[in-house]
């Protein structure tokens, strides 16, 4: 790793904390805050050995090499590409699929192609949350879920309908 990534730290639950394996702000991990002083050290040392195995960016994640095993969806003989037009998409969530999209082409994880008979629906969903408990107007008690951020997803059942088992 040439030069440690910036990272935004978040909030964490009170018995969490950061420790960090360069300076006072490089190279975050987050801890138990129970450990004792040694314990902490120990831990940091082991990580800082092993640096090299946490991946800090997308593209740091190491997987099998495509050249080894390239995975082949077997269609069924009498099914015809779908395609499936993007809907309109209200310009926050627009830009919330923009940005996902973004991040899985600069990581390597995607990549562009525009000659594929099969073009899938993408969806954003709110992210699961936790529920809160707010009163309405009328002084009752209501169960709300907490927003959390969004899901960006694909559609896939076309696809699936078309595809036939490979065992």
């Amino acid at each position: 790793m040439d030069e440690p990534p910036e990272v935004e730290l978040k909030d964490l639950p009170p018995h969490l904390e950061y420790a960090f394996m360069e300076g006072d702000d490089k190279l975050p991990v987050i801890i138990s805050k129970d450990l004792s002083v040694e314990e902490k050290t120990a831990l940091i040392t082991v990580l800082k050995s092993h640096k090299r195995a946490i991946a800090w960016k997308l593209f740091d994640i190491k997987g099998i090499n495509p050249k080894f095993y390239i995975h082949k969806i077997l269609m069924e003989d009498d099914f015809e590409p779908a395609v499936q037009h993007q809907r309109r998409v209200n310009p926050k969530i627009h830009d919330v699929i923009k940005q996902v999209v973004l991040k899985l082409l600069n990581a390597g994880l995607i990549y562009p192609i525009s000659d594929s008979p099969w073009v899938r629906l993408v969806h954003c969903v709110p992210k699961k949350g936790g529920f809160t408990v707010v009163e309405n107007k009328e002084n009752e008690l209501i169960l709300t879920r907490l927003f959390t951020g969004w899901r960006v997803c694909i559609d896939y059942r076309k696809l699936n309908e078309a595809t036939r088992e490979d065992h």
